[in-house]
């Protein structure tokens, strides 16, 4: 009361910042978006005091001149307009309005995302609307890059890395990892509170938007109350990570999208073509019998004999990098790459170039034979560059050096130059591990993209770039555009939580519930709201999840549990369980594979053995640690667990004797590993099956108004009304009406003046007509009559035939048509030349009618 009684004191009689609150949830009126909207808390006097001055301080965006300096390219400036645009509008009264608060822009790799983001803060800056900016990545690196980036191009604001450097409440622009800055929400207090308030920052900018929406990292804008900037190359759409969800917009429809295509139409960058190299081995495995009688020795001194059914015959193409690394397959990969790849320095040298590599020891098996097959390069030419090396930074600023073809010369990397890394000089990218995320391939790709003026000598600059593919990824992505979509990373804790809930309802249902199941339901109940009631009500993603918290920290409210009580416990407070202080990792492992046991033997599965199989496992693994006395004390146990008694009369309850039993001691388990083994197996790389494409696909399909709308009546054909135009049945206004309010809400497709803007005054029935076209039944009926009614002669026919094919195309005909191409044809007369005035007549009056049934409700 004390705060805002000091604000309203110094607004001499303006409007106030109205909050209020029902006591769980928090809600703000804005007065510039005319909107309220939920808050996780309230803003400081100071961040009051800011919103009212900017009342009267803010600036109309869209009058801002952008600094060109900072971004000066044609899209660039177009980017920053739209944003202006999105966020502002004049309302009928002349006033300045809010319009969106979030704004999602999809670039292509290398086309100056962090240099429209810095113009965009200096937009906001300038014009009042923003103090200070938050900029979000997910890896240090790329926190350092941005941060370097914008004291360049806006060195009269402070900046601060949180990774690195210590808060403070003057900085302009903070620069963060997501978990950093999450925990310093929770972690970071002064007098008043939290630093890191709701409204501590205006705008929020988040690089890479596609890797950002994972639901733990989601929380975070949410609880800060400020405008939400997306930069990405590659949004997602998949159900649980989608980008375009995340900034309140619909699928493909960003504020702004420049794609690769853009970008290597205008020249700002360069185009891919891919050399698709088939190699045997990771294509399709090690086969016994097709090796030499040399190599099949070597195969059973390694593998065993598989004629004596000692192994297998063959071994996966799935093993090649990972466990099993054969010579011959890396040491012909690296000579075609040597031999084949864009050169330097009059042809002498390969380009820069980045082989990504399945896993750090691929990485340097791949050093090793490079390093013994060119000793005059050893050491300094290929180097591994990831996070496994200690100068690996170092090695990384050498290799990407704009001005001096320094070595490294290839860089060879597991992830950390996947993304992020802008590397001008790179002409040679080398694909040797499988990628199924469509982003993250994309990005790879986006790592050759860049100009690079005088790469070759004087006025000879990089004009495109080559990537080298070993393991079919694109043969992959050909047949699978959207990759392999992946589903919410919930976490251990989160899952055990879920499933125990699971398997304790399962024994409410059981009709036939013996009196330890019960129990052991009642338990596992008691155990889940002993976890809410412990829940910490300071952290801030509790707090925003308040209301259920404290309905169900009640323990009466656990006693009878719906199956939408579930869901709701599920969405609302499962994702705020973590971990017990000091509870092993492993422990939980085993607790979520005792509980994935339990629910299968109550759900009747027959998929039971695979959890006995890993429990026989663990048991064995633990009676080799007898010596340890916790370990020695479960010896009965263990050696109950390795009998098939044990399996055949196993139950829910005996499972939760031996969870309790054997959690603690999972972790004196030796983890056996595959271990590694070097062949020198002879592989075979096929030169004739090797295919050069060029590869510009619209890798990110965003649509513009014609294509959503059209993609979406095709999509809806079997709607009443559509089907209707299709089959050329009468349509009457009101139904074209009904389908006006779907296709015109604004939201599903667009619209009203976005139609008429694209298609002008067509009507929707025909607009609809010419995207389905006439159902080609439908279209012969309408002649049946005609074609009945005399002996026509081949031409005429032939003519009936190319108006049918056209409508059943085209839905509709103008009448003029049947005197042009290609309906002069067979007569350059057209329809007057190929029948008399009298059927000539009647085709005009069957077009009409047809054309009419288009045009339902006109008028």
């Amino acid at each position: 009361a004390e705060l805002y009684a000091d604000c309203l004191e110094q607004m001499h009689g303006q409007r106030p910042l109205i909050f209020y609150t029902n006591g769980f949830d928090t809600y703000l009126w804005d007065d510039l978006f005319y909107t309220e909207r939920q808050v996780e808390g309230y803003y400081s006097k100071d961040e009051l005091q800011l919103n009212i001055d900017r009342r009267n301080d803010r600036q109309d965006l869209r009058a801002f001149k952008v600094d060109a300096g900072i971004a000066g390219r044609p899209y660039q400036l177009e980017a920053i307009k739209r944003v202006a645009e999105n966020l502002v509008v004049t309302s009928p009264d002349g006033e300045l309005r809010g319009r969106a608060r979030q704004s999602l822009l999809v670039m292509a790799t290398g086309s100056g995302k962090t240099r429209v983001s810095a113009a965009i803060v200096d937009m906001l800056s300038r014009c009042n609307w923003v103090k200070r900016a938050l900029f979000l990545a997910d890896r240090n690196a790329l926190v350092s890059q941005a941060k370097n980036a914008f004291n360049e191009h806006l060195p009269h604001l402070t900046a601060i890395d949180l990774t690195k450097e210590k808060e403070d409440n003057g900085t302009r622009l903070v620069f963060s990892t997501y978990p950093t800055i999450m925990n310093k929400i929770d972690g970071v207090r002064n007098e008043a509170g939290r630093f890191y308030s709701v409204g501590h920052f205006d705008l929020i900018i988040v690089d890479e938007a596609h890797r950002s929406v994972y639901q733990k990292y989601r929380a975070i804008f949410g609880y800060f109350d400020s405008l939400l900037v997306g930069l990405t190359a590659t949004p997602k759409k998949e159900i649980d990570h989608n980008t375009y969800s995340l900034f309140g917009i619909e699928d493909d429809n960003p504020t702004f999208a420049y794609e690769l295509t853009n970008a290597v139409e205008d020249g700002y960058l360069v185009p891919p073509k891919a050399i698709r190299v088939p190699i045997k081995f990771p294509r399709e495995g090690i086969k016994y019998n097709e090796l030499s009688e040399t190599e099949k020795r070597e195969y059973e001194e390694k593998f065993g004999d598989p004629t004596r059914e000692e192994t297998a015959d063959e071994i996966a193409g799935s093993a090649l990098n990972t466990w099993l690394f054969n010579t011959d397959t890396v040491d012909k990969a690296l000579d075609y790459l040597m031999i084949n790849g864009i050169k330097v320095q009059g042809g002498d040298k390969l380009g820069k170039t980045i082989i990504f590599a399945k896993n750090h020891k691929h990485a340097v098996f791949i050093e090793e034979r490079f390093n013994r097959n060119y000793p005059e390069y050893r050491g300094k030419f290929l180097r591994v560059i990831d996070n496994y090396e200690s100068k690996a930074q170092d090695l990384l600023e050498r290799f990407v050096d704009e001005h001096n073809e320094v070595d490294p010369q290839i860089a060879v990397s597991v992830d950390m130059m996947d993304t992020g890394v802008n590397a001008p000089r790179v002409v040679n990218l080398v694909f040797f591990k499988l990628v199924r995320s469509t982003s993250k391939f994309w990005q790879m790709i986006g790592r050759g993209t860049r100009l690079c003026p005088d790469l070759f000598s004087p006025n000879e600059d990089k004009t495109h770039f080559l990537i080298f593919d070993f393991c079919q990824n694109f043969e992959f992505f050909d047949e699978n555009p959207d990759g392999v979509n992946g589903g919410a990373i919930k976490s251990l804790s989160q899952q055990i939580f879920e499933t125990r809930l699971e398997v304790a309802l399962a024994v409410r249902r059981k009709k036939d519930a013996s009196a330890k199941e019960i129990s052991l339901s009642d338990n596992s109940i008691a155990t889940l709201h002993g976890v809410v009631a412990d829940f910490d009500t300071d952290r801030f993603v509790v707090k925003k999840e308040l209301r259920h918290v404290t309905e169900y920290e009640v323990k009466e409210r656990w006693e009878n549990i719906s199956k939408s009580d579930a869901q709701e416990i599920i969405s609302h407070l499962s994702p705020l369980v973590i971990p017990a202080s000091g509870d092993d990792e492993l422990a939980r492992r085993f607790d979520l594979l005792v509980l994935h046991y339990q629910l299968a033997l109550l759900a009747g599965s027959e998929s039971t053995d695979r959890y006995m199989g890993k429990i026989y496992n663990i048991s064995s693994g633990l009676l080799k640690k007898q010596n340890i006395p916790a370990v020695g004390q479960q010896v009965a146990m263990l050696q109950e667990l390795q009998t098939d008694l044990f399996g055949q009369a196993v139950n829910i309850n005996r499972l939760e004797e031996v969870r309790t039993a054997l959690r603690g001691l999972i972790k004196f388990i030796d983890r056996e590993e595959q271990a590694d083994v070097v062949t020198h197996f002879k592989d075979e790389l096929d030169e004739d099956g090797v295919e050069t494409t060029e590869v510009i696909p619209v890798y990110t399909t965003l649509k513009s108004y014609r294509d959503r709308v059209e993609s979406y009546i095709r999509k809806n054909r079997n709607h009443i009304v559509i089907q209707k135009l299709n089959t050329n049945l009468p349509v009457t206004r009101k139904e074209i009406s009904a389908l006006e309010n779907i296709l015109f809400d604004g939201k599903v497709v667009g619209t009203r003046q976005e139609y008429v803007d694209t298609y002008g005054d067509k009507p929707l029935g025909e607009f609809i007509r010419s995207i389905v076209g006439l159902d080609i039944k439908a279209a012969n009926d309408a002649f049946a009559d005609f074609l009945q009614a005399g002996n026509l002669q081949a031409d005429q026919m032939t003519f009936l035939n190319n108006i049918i094919t056209y409508l059943t195309k085209n839905g509709v005909i103008d009448k003029a048509m049947l005197f042009e191409p290609p309906f002069t044809d067979v007569h350059d007369q057209g329809l007057l030349g190929v029948f008399d005035d009298a059927q000539a007549g009647n085709i005009i009056r069957i077009v009409d009618r047809v054309n009419e049934f288009a045009l339902a409700g006109v008028g």
